[in-house]
């Protein structure tokens, strides 16, 4: 063969292999000095043949790319340091040293960075596509089915990574071949000490070959594993890269279909056994393979009489069939109550806050725990079929063993076994039970990867936006033009937006007003091609910016949030600031705008959050603006800034089109057009005073609702402000108070150094010490009747050689053979208890501990929440809860196995030979000390990895929530590479987990291969002191030790690094808690009867040592009074509240309610007491009756008379299932607006003494705003309300006002007497406009 070879690296690569080939000819001249017998010519040539190929191979299959591998040593590692790995020895010395950290792995190789992967896999998906696609125009089915003509998934995966996996084949079927060497040289090895050998040191020879033999097929066996490990990783990254870039394209019915925890599970699960299945692959036909061989090389042995053993294993293959079908079924059953788990965690993690406020803990987490219980019945009843798999799999070895050998000898009364027939078909027979193991494993993982395949494709296929609704190449100077439009959510669906004509002129201010429901939101995502155009044309041009209602913020840095991927203009960016009345907030941060933001804003008010997310637009300088309604959030001084430096003629924004949607009254009189909108459709076009002077119900509209303010925005009341200040504010009122100027995000917490023992005995204890005393009994038991059946064998094949007598020997050969059919019928039974008592202590266990977490999660103050991503708290529900419920207790059953197997080995060899024990000792001891040296490296990069994969997550769920806006942005490719960036540093930590496990499999197998080699020394050393059934006994398991040894090592590392999951389980659970929810002493249960509310020298702050965000608070509120709080963004208004409930603890004071100390109380029998309509309208996917009632307390007519109060009954009268309309996750498919409206629904059904709006009308227009206010005087008439509002119109009818700065409060009075006072009050009323500037009375509210 002549290979031409013009690079520089493989001509190297294969120079040292040259050496590799040189040394094999060596060694095939000192094993065969008799050239003339072919024994010993097949073992030279079986030598050979194997290395000079593993010398080729590696050659070809090294990576020869040029680009630099920063901190990555193996592109230039020689031969030999490539093949055991040594290389990466300096990571493994590190790591015992001290603790690892990310920055001392190993780089990323560019073939295995999702860089390379994922653009590649792409490619072939497209090709895949668009090939389906032509083919389903140019044939239709005879049966039309909505599989038809579906593009495939696994075809795309087979075009990308083709080559690779025939080069894993390769690999797997030569390690396959050389596994089967050493069963032939124990049959040299047991003729040499049956028969006088002419050469004495053919023994040693022998041992030799047996070790070479040993080594080249742990080299080959490694090389496979490394090759296989990274193409079964580079499988998931493209399919998470394609799920990222689909979810980012989502049309709405899609969205509708598919919830973020089902989407994320796509990306984690549903990918994960995509890649446990490329791990696996390769046992499909090496099984088979393996099993063929087998038998050829048992008929050499046993001749027809393997036939027997061949009919029982084509009798279990119908059971496997059996059993595989129903696992598929369970498996599909298990996936979907897992999606249920998942999406209910989901919409607890988001809704937490209205969860505590509410005291809904309980419900939901019932919910979440019959959801548990039904995947737990899953997993039973799939343990239970495992536990038959178990059964078959050591039925299988011992049945073909009992019917070949009882065949054997039965058949014929010439056939005797042998030493060397018997001990050569039982390494065999061992060499059989790994792929009779694997294959039930794999044909599991097929169907599971069936269903997961089906589930990812259906995902893929789903409908997209269509790119091409939006038309961007027209004639005319219109930046936004509608010709008779029409539009609706999804194909299905009424009509949402009707006969839409419009043009918008250039840099004009538009103003979008209407009531709740009108589809003023809904225009701005026709123009941003969001919806499903029915008819007609829209029309834009240029690029966008787009503001959603509920401000999307990145978890990044202030800066990195308003840059959103755009260079750094520090001019423009200053103005920006300043302009959006961002630079007071910095001036008080030591970290300025380099202060992380927490995940979903969550340490920003809601008008910080559209500070930012204006900010963030203006600085894009796009040429259109959609703004949906930012102006809600902030109080109405900030809101005229807004309107003077960024919105109106004078803004940094005055040359640009900006489509506003608003309900606030300020902005239409400079408005250049008004687009009045009801019920779908454009009632109104034109100018403020234009509408105002038509006689039509625009008019009405604007002269009822939207007075002018009044007065300037420079009146004076910053001033005021300033004088009371005592303090600096917070940046928010909000836990920002908690690290100011620093990151407010919590990185997930790394541990360090071995699993602690706790750990490991509160998973003992889960799974119950009686479960575990019954599982090592019975794997004891299995492993006795084992090695009891092999010891049989070998006294019988001793016992035949004495027997002369034909009658003597059938009578030994049926006492035999029923003894060995006995102990293999007590090792089945064995093995079926086992199984049993594991499956049960496993669940027992898996239950226990998601309860316990459950449980503590949900008793975590909302602070954990508000500063930990979601991604690092679902990622202990899912790939934490998978790893204790599906692969903790393999490892656990594998290791227990391994362990008595080896010990059985051990003794077994040292009843042989006892001089064994002499060498087995040191090597025992350098197992245990590979072991140690390697574990601490290897604990610490899976813990790594584990923590490396939160961020995916959290990456993932955010840009899910922020997909509106980054596709209005058009920054898709940006996110992606974000994506990929994360899923790289995952991989990172798996790249180096992966060739830590290969560094001390080598040395593993390097360590057993000289127990193997020492074992065949003594045994040919003692030949003439030793029985040839002993030497066959011994050496069988001698072979079979290094890999089960191997194993075991491998398999207790694997213990301790998935014990990770259970330590970071743990850790959740024993975080510290909120205070209880009950205690011993409860109020009387008519509390609180007069709703007496009193503040006595308060003070609260979100840690100890930090500023208090309440600062020495006192006041009363009477029985039935009506209290509005008003203050700027960070005064202290939502604290005050969330003390009152609670979720912040006071340092000092107390806060007493009819004179019962609330802190003197559980938390339930407080929070169920008061009602809160909160800021954040939160709902849960789930039918309107659910989120009205989730408890299920009223009846139906209770639920109608609660809608029509709060002005929804028409609404909701119209939808097709009314009550039982299917709201989508976070009420995605209704408005803002009409969200807050059904969380007032929910407080007029919870009606308490106390009750507390926190700014619970923002998003509401004025008019329903007013009969919504109308109704709560009315509800709540005889109840004390607590009003927090930046619409002073909604509190002018107050008994009085609080005015807080600073956690303090420097005003509170009646809304006259303030108004008289003219102080801060004063001016705030004055430029809402709800004050006669003449007579200073507040000006009436119908």
């Amino acid at each position: 063969m002549v290979l031409s070879l013009n690079n520089t690296d493989v001509r190297q690569e294969l120079y040292v292999n040259q050496e590799t080939v040189g040394l094999s000819f060596a060694v095939c001249y000192l094993c065969n000095p008799i050239r003339d017998k072919p024994t010993k010519t097949t073992l030279c040539c079986c030598l050979f043949i194997p290395t000079t190929k593993l010398a080729i191979l590696s050659a070809l299959f090294r990576d020869v790319s040029h680009g630099k591998q920063s901190k990555n040593p193996e592109r230039n590692a020689s031969f030999f340091s490539r093949i055991t790995y040594s290389w990466f020895a300096s990571v493994i010395a590190l790591g015992y040293k001290r603790p690892l950290q990310r920055e001392d792995l190993f780089e990323l190789c560019d073939d295995n960075s999702s860089n390379t992967v994922c653009p590649a896999f792409e490619k072939h998906w497209m090709n895949v596509h668009s090939s389906d696609q032509q083919a389903g125009h140019e044939e239709k089915p005879l049966i039309e089915s909505s599989d038809s003509n579906r593009p495939s998934l696994l075809r795309a995966l087979w075009s990308t990574f083709q080559t690779l996996l025939i080069q894993v084949a390769l690999l797997k079927g030569l390690a396959d071949v050389l596994a089967f060497i050493s069963p032939q040289i124990l049959k040299l090895i047991i003729a040499f000490c049956e028969n006088q050998p002419l050469f004495d040191w053919n023994g040693p020879t022998y041992a030799v070959a047996l070790l070479m033999a040993a080594a080249s097929h742990s080299v080959v066996l490694q090389v496979y594993q490394r090759f296989n490990m990274l193409t079964a990783a580079k499988i998931k990254t493209a399919v998470a890269g394609i799920v990222y870039k689909k979810a980012l394209n989502l049309a709405n019915s899609s969205r509708q279909r598919y919830t973020t925890g089902e989407v994320v599970n796509l990306m984690s699960s549903d990918a994960q056994q995509l890649m446990d299945l490329a791990l696996n692959l390769n046992l499909l036909w090496s099984a088979p393979f393996q099993v063929l061989v087998a038998v050829f090389f048992l008929w050499q042995e046993l001749g027809p009489s393997v036939l027997a053993g061949v009919a029982v294993l084509l009798l279990v293959i119908p059971l496997n069939a059996v059993v595989a079908s129903r696992i598929k079924q369970l498996k599909k059953r298990h996936m979907k109550t897992k999606d249920r788990r998942v999406k209910l965690l989901n919409e607890i993690m988001h809704g937490i806050k209205i969860l505590k406020l509410y005291a809904w803990e309980p419900s939901f987490q019932q919910k979440v725990v019959e959801t548990r219980e039904n995947e737990i019945e899953v997993l039973k009843s799939s343990g239970y079929l495992t536990a038959f798999s178990l059964l078959t799999l050591t039925c299988i070895p011992f049945l073909v063993s009992l019917a070949t050998f009882g065949v054997y000898v039965l058949g014929d009364a010439g056939n005797v076994l042998t030493a060397s027939k018997v001990f050569t078909s039982i390494t065999l027979f061992n060499i059989l039970r790994l792929p009779l193991f694997d294959l039930p494993t794999v044909i599991s993982l097929v169907i599971q990867m069936k269903v997961s395949l089906s589930r990812l494709e259906n995902f893929l296929n789903s409908e997209e936006l269509n790119l091409q609704d939006v038309q961007k190449d027209y004639l005319g100077g219109h930046p936004i033009g509608f010709i008779q439009a029409s539009f609706r959510w999804d194909k299905t669906g009424p009509l949402t937006l009707k006969d839409l004509n419009m043009k918008i002129p250039p840099t004009s201010l538009v103003a979008v007003v209407g009531q709740v429901g009108a589809g003023k939101s809904s225009l701005l995502s026709s123009i941003l091609g969001e919806m499903e155009t029915v008819e007609g044309t829209v029309q834009r041009k240029g690029s966008v910016a787009y503001i959603s209602q509920q401000a999307w913020i990145q978890n990044a840095t202030l800066q990195e949030n308003i840059l959103f991927g755009c260079e750094m203009n520090r001019l423009r960016y200053n103005k920006v600031l300043e302009a959006c009345s961002l630079l007071p907030d910095l001036e008080l941060l030591t970290e300025g705008d380099q202060t992380e933001i927490g995940e979903r804003g969550v340490n920003l008010s809601g008008g910080q959050k559209q500070r930012v997310s204006l900010a963030r637009a203006v600085y894009s300088d796009a040429d259109i603006f959609l703004l949906d309604d930012p102006l809600s959030a902030v109080d109405v001084h900030v809101g005229r800034q807004l309107l003077d430096k960024v919105l109106g003629p004078m803004g940094l924004l005055k040359n640009k089109t900006r489509i506003l949607v608003t309900h606030s009254p300020a902005v239409l009189p400079i408005a250049d057009q008004i687009v009045v909108m009801e019920g779908g459709r454009i009632t109104e076009i034109g100018s403020y005073h234009g509408l105002l002077s038509n006689k039509q119900r625009a008019a009405e509209f604007l002269q009822a609702y939207c007075r002018e303010p009044k007065g300037n925005s420079n009146d004076g009341t910053d001033e005021i402000f300033q004088k009371k200040k005592k303090r600096p504010k917070e940046f928010s009122d909000g836990p920002s108070n908690e690290r100011q100027g620093q990151s407010m995000t919590k990185k997930e917490h790394v541990a360090t150094g071995s699993v602690k023992t706790s750990v490991i005995v509160k998973y003992l204890k889960s799974f119950g010490w009686i479960w575990a005393l019954l599982t090592f009994a019975a794997y004891m038991g299995q492993n006795l009747m084992s090695v009891g059946q092999n010891w049989l064998l070998s006294a019988w094949t001793t016992e035949a050689k004495q027997v002369q007598d034909l009658n003597e020997w059938k009578e030994l050969r049926n006492s035999r053979l029923s003894i060995y059919g006995v102990m293999g019928l007590i090792q089945a039974l064995m093995v079926c208890c086992g199984a049993y008592v594991l499956t049960r202590g496993t669940l027992r266990a898996s239950r226990t501990l998601h309860h316990q977490m459950l449980d503590s999660v949900l008793h975590l103050p909302l602070l954990f929440f508000e500063t930990t991503p979601m991604g690092q708290v679902i990622n202990r529900f899912t790939k934490d809860m998978y790893v204790i419920d599906e692969r903790f207790h393999y490892y656990l059953r594998t290791w227990l196995n391994c362990l008595l197997d080896v010990a059985g080995t051990v003794l077994v060899i040292t009843a042989v030979a006892p001089l064994f024990l002499l060498a087995a000792i040191p090597l025992a001891l350098i197992y245990l000390v590979v072991q140690r040296y390697y574990i601490a490296s290897s604990r610490q990069i899976r813990r790594l990895d584990g923590a490396s994969r939160s961020p995916v997550i959290s990456h993932f769920t955010e840009t899910l929530l922020g997909a509106s806006t980054i596709r209005a942005y058009g920054y898709q490719d940006r996110f992606i590479n974000q994506n990929r960036q994360t899923i790289n540093e995952n991989l990172l930590c798996y790249y180096n987990n992966v060739i830590s496990n290969r560094w001390l499999a080598v040395r593993l197998d390097g360590v057993g291969n000289l127990l193997v080699f020492l074992a065949a020394i003594v045994m040919v050393h003692n030949k003439n002191d030793m029985d040839p059934s002993t030497v066959g006994l011994a050496l069988s398991y001698a072979l079979n030790v290094t890999a089960t040894l191997n194993f075991w090592v491998r398999k207790a590392c694997e213990i301790e690094t998935n014990a990770v999951a259970i330590e970071r389980v743990c850790e959740y659970v024993e975080m510290k808690k909120e205070a209880p929810w009950i205690l011993p002493r409860r109020p009387p249960p008519q509390w609180p009867e007069q709703g007496v509310l009193k503040f006595i020298n308060y003070e609260a702050c979100y840690r100890r040592g930090l500023q208090p965000a309440l600062n020495d608070v006192t006041f009363q509120i009477g029985s039935r009074e009506k209290v509005g709080i008003v203050g700027r963004t960070g005064a202290g208004k939502s604290t005050l509240s969330n003390c009152l409930f609670r979720i912040i603890e006071g340092q000092k004071g107390l806060i007493l309610i009819d004179e019962v100390d609330i802190a003197s109380i559980g938390l339930h029998d407080l929070r169920e007491k008061l009602n809160i309509i909160p800021q954040d309208p939160i709902l849960f996917s789930g039918t309107l009756r659910l989120n009205l009632d989730p408890l299920d307390r009223y009846s139906d007519a209770q639920l109608w008379l609660a809608l029509e109060m709060c002005h929804l009954k028409d609404f909701v009268q119209i939808l097709p299932k009314q009550l039982h309309h299917e709201v989508s996750e976070g009420g995605d498919n209704l408005s803002v607006g009409q969200r807050q409206l059904l969380c007032l629904a929910r407080a007029l059904l919870r009606k308490t003494q106390i009750l507390v709006l926190d700014e619970a009308t923002a998003s509401i227009d004025i008019e329903t705003d007013n009969l919504v206010q109308l109704t709560i005087r009315k509800a709540f008439a005889d109840c004390t309300i607590l009003t927090i509002a930046h619409r002073l119109q909604t509190i002018m009818d107050s008994d009085r006002v609080l005015v807080l700065d600073s956690g303090r409060i420097i005003e509170f009075d009646s809304p006259s007497n303030l108004i008289q006072q003219k102080g801060v009050f004063f001016h705030m009323a004055s430029e809402a406009g709800v004050i006669n500037s003449i007579n200073c009375d507040p000006v009436p509210i119908s």
